[in-house]
């Protein structure tokens, strides 16, 4: 039975185990450093989203087996390249609230780990002998590099609209959850109605995942979220919340938000929180959000009750809920 009031990931405690002993062994190679960074940058934290979410859409569909542990580490490694890949470009120096590897090891370093992580996910993939899987997989890993590349072009563009940025994030974050609930589907032989509903329940919670990120951006605990508030924003992205705030605000608040934004220091945050405040836009975007829930909430109404889809409805509320 699901827990009552404590975190869902608990119940799949045993399921986070299994996926982090796969993450380890997947990872040994003839080069010491790979399975250094490696480790690095996925054991120092992390939910386990995707993977779980591969897990339980397979046991929805009627696919068992300890086989999906190992397989499902696939989702894992290529949400680490694309950190590693991130950390370089935005020269972060914490994640999670310790080092960024680019900051041990360097870029030329991570970089390469990151195209290691890639192909070994890819690699994993083959081993399902279905070309239906390389087929989803390919297209997403691609719509993600497509995301990287439009946030890059997006980087401190106050003048970015709402449309551009779900095109960011959709491809940037959703499209992996949408690929790794739609994969377990595959595997599970669903009728394609089915497996379409929850290829679209995966990118509505991928939205929902990044939206609430961005606000937690704003205003979430340090040290909850390994980073400091506003690291986004000093980093280039401008997120929902700013988008709307800048949009709503009037002339002299709005070239206030731009100066802040466009100049930001520790000093100026409470400021520039205050004006997206004053403009509700932190609601806005916890709507927007919630709203996004309601979809993927709706995706699975298609399945018949099990334990998993009990899990998913779970899932669902924390990650919208969550601190960080």
């Amino acid at each position: 039975m699901v827990a009552r009031g404590k975190s869902i990931l608990k119940d799949l405690e045993k399921d986070v185990v299994a996926i982090n002993n796969a993450l380890t062994a997947n990872l040994q190679t003839h080069v010491p450093l790979i399975a250094e960074v490696g480790r690095h940058i996925l054991l120092s934290g992390g939910k386990r989203i995707r993977p779980l979410l591969f897990i339980l859409s397979a046991r929805m569909c009627g696919c068992q087996g300890n086989h999906l542990n190992g397989f499902s580490t696939i989702f894992e490694y290529l949400h680490a390249a694309t950190l590693l890949h991130d950390d370089v470009i935005d020269t972060a120096s914490v994640r999670r609230g310790a080092s960024t590897a680019n900051t041990i090891w360097g870029n030329q370093a991570v970089i390469l780990v990151g195209d290691f992580l890639l192909a070994k996910a890819l690699s994993l993939a083959v081993t399902t002998n279905k070309l239906q899987v390389l087929q989803v997989l390919s297209q997403a890993t691609t719509m993600m590099a497509e995301g990287e590349i439009l946030q890059l072009l997006h980087a401190g563009n106050l003048k970015i609209t709402e449309a551009e940025y779900f095109e960011v994030i959709t491809r940037k974050t959703a499209i992996l959850m949408s690929a790794a609930c739609q994969i377990g589907a595959i595997l599970g032989g669903v009728p394609a109605e089915s497996e379409e509903a929850l290829s679209q329940m995966g990118l509505n919670l991928g939205i929902t995942f990044q939206v609430v990120d961005d606000i937690l951006d704003y205003t979430g605990d340090e040290r909850e979220l390994g980073k400091e508030v506003c690291a986004d924003l000093r980093e280039g992205r401008v997120t929902l919340p700013l988008i709307h705030a800048l949009a709503q605000a009037s002339p002299v608040d709005r070239e206030r938000l731009a100066a802040i934004a466009q100049a930001l220091t520790p000093e100026l945050a409470p400021e520039l929180r205050s004006l997206i405040d004053k403009y509700g836009s932190l609601d806005y975007a916890r709507t927007v959000a919630r709203d996004y829930t309601l979809k993927a909430q709706e995706n699975l109404k298609t399945f018949p009750a099990s334990l998993e889809k009990t899990y998913f409805g779970a899932i669902t509320e924390e990650l919208l809920a969550r601190t960080h």
